[in-house]
C-alpha cells in the first residue's frame, strides 16, 4: 500500500523536530552529544505527543555512524535500517498485547547476546503500564543492571500505574501536551508542502479539538482534507468533529444568561437533530464559561482561551455575565455531564440541565422579590403598630379597645380580616390551645426543639424559598411529646405558616426530630399576656404552700432580684449548697 497517513508521513526524524517539548529535546541532545546516555529511559505523558518518536530518535542517534551526535544522520546504513525497521537489535514491543511474564523473560534470556548489526540493542516497550505484575518483578533486576551494550527505552501515557521501583531505576522525561500556536504552526507547514487549501479558523478549530496531541491534529486534517471538495472551512471542521460553532455556543450561552429556556431547548433539539454529540456539546458549553471568566478577569492572555477567538460577541458576553451565575452554572452541567455519560438518553439530560438553569435564574429572582416584599411589609406593620401604641397612650383606651386595637395593628394595609373560625388564630382557639399546652410542657422537649431549629429552617428553605422567609421570624417557646407552640412576631408571618405552609413546617420539624410535632401558633403580644397569667396563677398557688426558711431567704435575696431582671425568671434556678448550712 503507497499510502501512508499524514502522522506518519510527517513523523518527526529529528529530536528538534519533535514540537513542543523543548525541555526533554534539550537535555538528550546534550546527553547524545556528550554520550552520557542512561541505560535505561521512561517517557511518559498524553498520547500523540511524540515520546515513541523521540525513542527511536534516541536509537538512531546512539547507533549512527557519525556518534557521538546530538541528532542522527538519517543517511547513514544504521539510521536507515532503524527507520525501516530492519534493524533487529532495535525491539519495538507493545505491552498491552505482550504484557506476560514469557515475554519479559524472553528479553532478559535475550538481552546478554551482544547486538548484529549496530553498536547498541535498543528495546522500546511501549505502553509499559499494562505490563502484569509478574512481568515488572521480571524485568526489575535487568532494567537495573542491563549489559553495556543495552539501552531500554518506556513510554506510557499512565505512569501512576507504574511501580516505583520500575521509575526509580529509569531516567524519566515527562512530555507536555503541545500548545495551540504550536500545533497550527506544524499544520501549516505540512500545509505548505502539498496542495490544499485550509482556512485559518479550521487550523484553529483543529487544535482545540486535538487536545494538545499532534498526531490527533493531523488525523483530522487529513479527514477534514478527505472530506473537504476544495478547501477546508470551519465548517468541515464541525462537520467531522461533531463540535458547533462558536456563534452557536454564544447564542446558547446568551440564552441562559436571559433565562429564555425556550431558545435553550430549541437550540439543543436543533443540535441533535444534525447528529451533533450532546456530551460534546455540554462539554463546549462548559468550556466556553470556563473561556468567558477567565477573559473576564485576565483579558490580556487570550493565549490561556481553549475554545474560543475572542470576538465583539465573546467581548460582549464577558462585560455581561456574573461570575457567581457562571460558577453555579459550571458546577451544574458538570453534575449532568457526569449523570449523562452511564445514560441511553443523553438529549434528556442536556435539556434538563438547560431548563433547570433557567428556572434557577428564575426561582432567584421571585426569592429576592418575595424578600423585598416581606421586609416592605414588616417595615410598614412596624410603623402601624408605632402609631396606634401612640394614639392608645394618648386615648387611655381600656383592655378591650387596646386588645382590638392590637389585632388591626397586626394586619398589614389591604390584607383580608382573619376568620375567627380558624384554628390559629391569634386570639380565641389558638390561645386556648397554647394554655392547654403550657400545662403539660416540657422543657426537656423544647430544648431539643430549640438546639435543631436552625436545620428546621435549613430543611424549609430547601423546599421553599417563600416558606423560610415568614418563617424566619418564629420562635419554638414550649413543647410537649406531640406539640409545639411558635411565636411570631406579626400577625401576617403568622397566618402564613398555620394557613398555607404549616404541613411542610411540620414535616421539616419531624425530619430534625425523632418524631413529628403537631404546630400551634401565637403572635408575641398575646404571648406575653398568656405568660403573665400563667406567672399569675402559678404565683397564689406557690403562696398557699408553706415556704421553708431558706426560700424566704432567697425571695429577699437582693443577688438573686437583680438576675431575675437581667435574664428573667424562667432561666433562674435557685439550688442550696449543703455544705455552706451551719
Amino acid at each position: 500500500m503507497s499510502y501512508q497517513a499524514l502522522y506518519r508521513v510527517w513523523r518527526p526524524q529529528r529530536l528538534e523536530d519533535v514540537s513542543g517539548q523543548n525541555h526533554i529535546t534539550q537535555t538528550l541532545h546534550n546527553a547524545l552529544r556528550q554520550q552520557k546516555f542512561a541505560h535505561a529511559y521512561l517517557f511518559s505523558g498524553p498520547r500523540g505527543t511524540g515520546k515513541t518518536s523521540a525513542a527511536k530518535i534516541v536509537a538512531k542517534a546512539i547507533n549512527c555512524d557519525h556518534a557521538p551526535v546530538a541528532e542522527p544522520c538519517n543517511e547513514c546504513e544504521a539510521c536507515r535500517g532503524i527507520q525501516s525497521g530492519s534493524v533487529v537489535d532495535v525491539i519495538e514491543i507493545d505491552a498491552a498485547s505482550n504484557n506476560g511474564v514469557d515475554e519479559i523473560r524472553y528479553i532478559r534470556d535475550n538481552v546478554i547476546a551482544a547486538p548484529r548489526d549496530v553498536r547498541y540493542k535498543v528495546y522500546i516497550i511501549d505502553e509499559v503500564h499494562m505490563l502484569s505484575t509478574g512481568a515488572f518483578n521480571a524485568l526489575l533486576k535487568t532494567l537495573e543492571e542491563p549489559p553495556a551494550h543495552a539501552v531500554f527505552i518506556l513510554a506510557t501515557t499512565e505512569p501512576h500505574k507504574i511501580p516505583l521501583t520500575i521509575i526509580s531505576r529509569c531516567q524519566r522525561f515527562d512530555f507536555k501536551r503541545i500548545s495551540g500556536e504550536t500545533l497550527v504552526a506544524r499544520m501549516k507547514q505540512i500545509i505548505a508542502a502539498g496542495d490544499v487549501e485550509v482556512e485559518e479558523e479550521a487550523l484553529h478549530f483543529i487544535s482545540r479539538a486535538a487536545e494538545g496531541g499532534m498526531r490527533d491534529a493531523l488525523s483530522l486534517l487529513e479527514q477534514a482534507i478527505s472530506f473537504a471538495e476544495s478547501e477546508v472551512t470551519a465548517s468541515d471542521v464541525f462537520a467531522i468533529t461533531g463540535a458547533v460553532s462558536q456563534s452557536f455556543l454564544a447564542s446558547t450561552v446568551s440564552a441562559l444568561m436571559e433565562q429564555d429556556a425556550k431558545e435553550a431547548v430549541q437550540a439543543a433539539d436543533a443540535l441533535i437533530r444534525e447528529g451533533k454529540d450532546p456530551l460534546r456539546f455540554m462539554e463546549d458549553i462548559i468550556y466556553y464559561l470556563r473561556d468567558l471568566l477567565l477573559y473576564q478577569t485576565a483579558p490580556d492572555v487570550e493565549e490561556l482561551l481553549d475554545r474560543v477567538q475572542v470576538d465583539n460577541t465573546f467581548q460582549s458576553l464577558a462585560d455581561r455575565i456574573k461570575a457567581n451565575w457562571a460558577h453555579q452554572t459550571i458546577d451544574m452541567l458538570h453534575e449532568e455531564l457526569r449523570e449523562m455519560k452511564g445514560s441511553s438518553h443523553p438529549k434528556i439530560f442536556l435539556e434538563m440541565a438547560v431548563i433547570h438553569i433557567c428556572q434557577r435564574e428564575a426561582v432567584s429572582s421571585t426569592s429576592a422579590t418575595d424578600d423585598r416584599q416581606v421586609q416592605e411589609l414588616a417595615e410598614q406593620v412596624q410603623t402601624l403598630q408605632e402609631k396606634i401604641r401612640a394614639l392608645e397612650n394618648q386615648q387611655g383606651g381600656d383592655q378591650e379597645g387596646k386588645g382590638t386595637s392590637a389585632e388591626v395593628s397586626q394586619r398589614p394595609q389591604g390584607a383580608p380580616r382573619e376568620r375567627s373560625s380558624s384554628p390559629n388564630a391569634g386570639s380565641g382557639a389558638g390561645v386556648k390551645q397554647a394554655k392547654k399546652l403550657l400545662g403539660h410542657a416540657s422543657k426537656e422537649e423544647r430544648m431539643k426543639i430549640e438546639s435543631r431549629w436552625g436545620d428546621t429552617l435549613q430543611t424549609v428553605k430547601k423546599e421553599s424559598v417563600p416558606a423560610h422567609a415568614w418563617l424566619n421570624d418564629a420562635k419554638p417557646v414550649a413543647a410537649t411529646t406531640d406539640a409545639v407552640l411558635l411565636v411570631f412576631q406579626n400577625e401576617m408571618h403568622r397566618g402564613m405558616i398555620a394557613d398555607k405552609f404549616k404541613t411542610l413546617t411540620e414535616s421539616a420539624i419531624a425530619n430534625n426530630n425523632d418524631h413529628s410535632y403537631q404546630i400551634l401558633t401565637i403572635i408575641k403580644q398575646d404571648w406575653d399576656e398568656l405568660k403573665e397569667a400563667y406567672r399569675g396563677k402559678q404565683q397564689p398557688e406557690a403562696e398557699q404552700t408553706p415556704s421553708t426558711e431558706a426560700e424566704r431567704t432567697q425571695e429577699e435575696d437582693p443577688l438573686i432580684a437583680e438576675a431575675r431582671k437581667l435574664v428573667g425568671p424562667d432561666l433562674i434556678e435557685v439550688m442550696d449548697d449543703p455544705n455552706l448550712k451551719s
